[in-house]
C-alpha cells in the first residue's frame, strides 16, 4: 500500500503522513531506519540540554517522545489489525516527557533505543496482510496503515525541528 491510497488521511495526523515520500509502507519504514543511522549524533548532542525558547523540550526530549509515540501508535495499529476496538489509550505527551529522565541520557543511547523500536515497527507491520491494514479502530479514519505512514513522518518532522531550531543554539 503507499501512501497516495490512504484515504481519506486523519486530519490531525496528515501533516505527519504528508513528510512521507508517496512509497510502499515498507519502504517508507526502511526508509526512516535508513534515516536514523545518519544522524549527526555529535552535533546534536552539543545542544546539550538547551531549548529554543522556554516550555520547549529539549533535543533529547524530543528524540524520547519518538520512542514513546512509536509505542503507544504501535500499540494502536496492533489492536486495530487484530480486530480489537477499545478505547484509545490516552498519550499526553507533555506528561510523558516530563517524567522521562531524557536528559539525563545521551542523545547516542535515545537514537540506538528509537532505531531498535522502528526495527519493531518494521517487523511488526511484515506482518500485517492488506486486510489488516484497512482495519480502524476507536479513532475516526485512522487505520493501522495510516499509522504505518504516521510515524516515519513524524520523525521527519521532529527531526526538522532539531535542525532548524536546535542546531545553531
Amino acid at each position: 500500500m503507499k501512501l497516495s491510497e490512504i484515504s481519506p488521511k486523519p486530519e490531525y495526523y496528515e501533516r505527519y503522513m504528508n513528510k512521507c515520500d508517496d512509497t510502499e509502507l515498507m519502504q517508507a519504514i526502511q526508509t526512516s531506519i535508513d534515516e536514523l543511522k545518519k544522524v549527526p549524533v555529535k552535533k546534536w548532542e552539543q545542544t546539550g540540554n538547551k531549548t529554543y525558547e522556554p516550555g520547549k523540550w529539549t533535543v533529547k526530549e524530543i528524540i524520547q517522545h519518538l520512542i514513546d509515540t512509536e509505542r503507544v501508535f504501535m500499540f494502536r495499529a496492533l489492536a486495530f489489525a487484530r480486530g480489537i476496538n477499545q478505547p484509545a489509550l490516552p498519550f499526553p505527551q507533555d506528561d510523558y516527557a516530563a517524567a522521562s529522565n531524557a536528559n539525563n541520557r545521551t542523545v547516542e543511547d535515545l537514537i540506538d533505543e528509537l532505531k531498535i523500536v522502528r526495527e519493531s515497527l518494521f517487523a511488526l507491520y511484515g506482518s500485517f496482510t492488506p486486510e489488516m491494514l484497512n482495519k480502524t479502530g476507536s479513532l475516526p479514519h485512522l487505520s493501522a496503515a495510516a499509522i504505518g505512514f504516521v510515524l516515519p513522518g513524524h520523525q521527519r518532522w521532529h527531526f526538522r525541528v532539531i535542525e532548524e531550531k536546535y542546531c545553531g543554539l
